[in-house]
């Protein structure tokens, strides 16, 4: 059952409460009133089960919003500026009235856009820098913002800077370039890895579990695997082990480092193996060629200076040496052809 209050104005300008019958208030007796002349009686309103105190009544009169119909405010950070975005929408573009509004706009908004960059903070990323992400999109959103399609600003604001802020680290962060299809990958495959660790009683999953509970392919859940350890790389110097009698910790001086563990290209080992190859075709060739040979590519003298010490032209030392290379290399030649297996003879069609 509704109750009904009464007001009366007082001299001082005060409206106290008069209760109704059968309640009691304390110092209502106390309170001067007015004579009957000045008394106003108003019933107040109940909206979902609450009545309405007397100040939204009083400004519901003036024809302002009442309590029941204000916007919502879930952050301390959202400020009123609907009269502000009705007033630019009134002002033509490159107008100086119009930047300074916007201006002061983006100050009043801008606390809440660095409380949405706080929630990107400790991902390898300063704070400063998600907070300018922030500001810069936020300077977007009041630019772009409508508010004839009646939506509220923050509504608005929110997923275009949420937006902007994980662009942010798609595409600066990653310390290798991976490709958005790649990037999907990766993060399906970490959902899935996080959930069945809940499940799986501590065990990893396998590569068939991950696939089966994220929906792909094997083969593109090696591929989402192994971007994620794109993002954040790791330094060659950085310690793996330690020799032993080392600290164990990675900090002596005998500790191991990412490099020393990389593999590296040896030519020497196909130096062996053409040495190898060529060493009983030179042993068959005539003195005097394996004499060429020897000055040429061992001892590294030129063509002139081998034709000063045998006694010939420099041209007839190229002639020679060209006709023992080729047949060194045409004996070579033919005893791959010897170990190669035999082809099976084509059927007759």
């Amino acid at each position: 059952m509704n109750t009904t209050t009464r007001f009366r104005t007082t001299e001082n300008g005060t409206i106290p409460a008069i209760p109704a019958e059968g309640t009691d208030a304390p110092g209502a007796a106390d309170t001067p009133c007015a004579t009957d002349d000045t008394e106003t009686v108003d019933d107040t309103e109940t909206v979902d089960g609450a009545t309405v105190d007397a100040a939204s009544a009083a400004a519901a009169t003036e024809g302002t919003t009442t309590a029941s119909h204000a916007p919502r405010r879930t952050h301390h950070d959202a400020p009123d500026t609907a009269a502000d975005f009705a007033e630019l929408v009134k002002l033509p573009e490159g107008c100086p009235e119009r930047q300074r509004l916007q201006d002061c706009v983006v100050t009043a908004w801008l606390p809440m856009a660095h409380r949405l960059a706080r929630k990107f903070r400790n991902r390898g990323e300063s704070l400063e820098d998600l907070e300018q992400v922030a500001a810069l999109a936020l300077v977007k959103s009041v630019e772009r913002y409508d508010p004839a399609r009646g939506n509220a600003f923050e509504t608005f604001a929110i997923p275009t800077i949420y937006g902007e802020l994980k662009r942010h680290f798609r595409d600066n962060m990653w310390e290798i370039h991976v490709p958005r299809r790649v990037q999907d990958l990766r993060n399906r495959v970490r959902a899935s890895m996080r959930e069945l660790e809940l499940t799986s009683s501590g065990r990893s999953p396998t590569v068939a579990e991950l696939a089966a509970h994220s929906g792909l392919s094997e083969e593109d859940t090696l591929t989402g695997m192994e971007a994620l350890q794109c993002f954040n790389s790791l330094s060659l110097d950085a310690p793996v082990s330690s020799e032993a009698g080392g600290g164990g910790d990675g900090t002596s001086d005998g500790a191991i480092c990412l490099m020393d563990t990389l593999s590296s290209d040896e030519n020497g080992y196909d130096h062996v193996v053409d040495r190898e190859a060529v060493r009983s075709c030179l042993c068959r060739l005539p003195e005097r060629e394996q004499r060429l040979l020897y000055l040429r590519f061992f001892r590294e003298l030129t063509q002139s200076q081998i034709a000063s010490r045998l006694g010939v032209s420099q041209m007839h030392v190229s002639r020679l040496l060209a006709a023992a290379c080729r047949r060194v290399r045409e004996e070579i030649e033919e005893e791959r052809d010897e170990e190669a297996p035999a082809k099976p003879p084509r059927a007759a069609a």
